[in-house]
């Protein structure tokens, strides 16, 4: 049983006079959130957002992380983990054979349920160079699993900007544009200067010494000339992918 039909086995038992008010909202409280001690498991946010909680991994014990996820799955049938080691993945495949792990994106997977895609409006994730690819997989992974057909347009960066033109009417056919760059970040800003489509920049820590893992990336970002680009935070590849959905999603 999921959180869905669960909630709906209970309001048909509360609508057929089977429980009383104060039952009812007791199961439901148990229903929404599942109290761990070191976390609470918030399953309404399916409803409210259109995708289960999803769990930040880094930061978090090895045991911790686990717990939550097979808690998560337990209840959902799509369930997402970022910033994922492989330890992680080891620890909860026994319990989770249907889960995939996603190295270089640090992503683990598990799609009991995938969401259906709309293949007339597609997300286009734009990467700079090779050394970006991590978290360009964050972005366009995160997207797929959320119910997005994603084309993926990658080692477009500034230095050989023939590559970009090259690829320009596949990422104009896009109905939203995820761009990822270290360095300056330039990429966004002639990116969001070429198409009439939101575009999203993730700057990462790819760079030298003076690019300060980022800083110079996200700055740069920030101050674009292009007009429709709006900027996450330094290697938030999940953060883009996610508001990327959003927008995809909306009519």
């Amino acid at each position: 049983m999921g959180y869905e039909s669960d909630m709906k086995t209970l309001l048909s038992e509360f609508r057929n006079g089977k429980m009383a008010d104060e039952e009812l909202l007791e199961k439901l409280q148990d229903l929404n959130v599942t109290d761990l001690g070191f976390a609470k498991l918030d399953h309404n946010r399916s409803l409210r957002q259109g995708f289960p909680e999803v769990v930040y991994c880094e930061g978090k014990t090895t045991v911790q992380a686990a717990v939550i996820l097979k808690t998560l799955a337990g209840r959902h049938a799509n369930v997402l983990g970022t910033r994922a080691g492989r330890e992680l993945y080891e620890a909860v495949k026994k319990d989770l054979p249907d889960a995939v792990y996603y190295e270089e994106a640090r992503l683990i997977v598990l799609e009991k349920a995938p969401l259906p895609k709309d293949d007339k409006r597609v997300i286009a994730v734009v990467a700079a160079g090779t050394s970006d690819f991590p978290v360009s997989e964050e972005a366009a992974l995160t997207a797929e699993v959320m119910g997005n057909k994603v084309v993926r347009v990658y080692d477009v960066g500034v230095a050989g900007i023939h590559r970009l033109l090259g690829k320009i009417d596949v990422i104009r056919a896009a109905n939203v544009v995820v761009v990822v760059a270290g360095m300056e970040g330039a990429l966004a800003s002639v990116v969001g200067g070429l198409v009439n489509k939101p575009v999203i920049a993730v700057p990462t820590s790819v760079g030298y010494g003076a690019n300060f893992h980022g800083l110079s990336a996200l700055l740069g970002m920030l101050n674009s000339c292009s007009a429709g680009v709006a900027v996450v935070n330094i290697d938030n590849g999940f953060g883009a992918g996610r508001m990327a959905s959003i927008i995809n999603h909306m009519r």
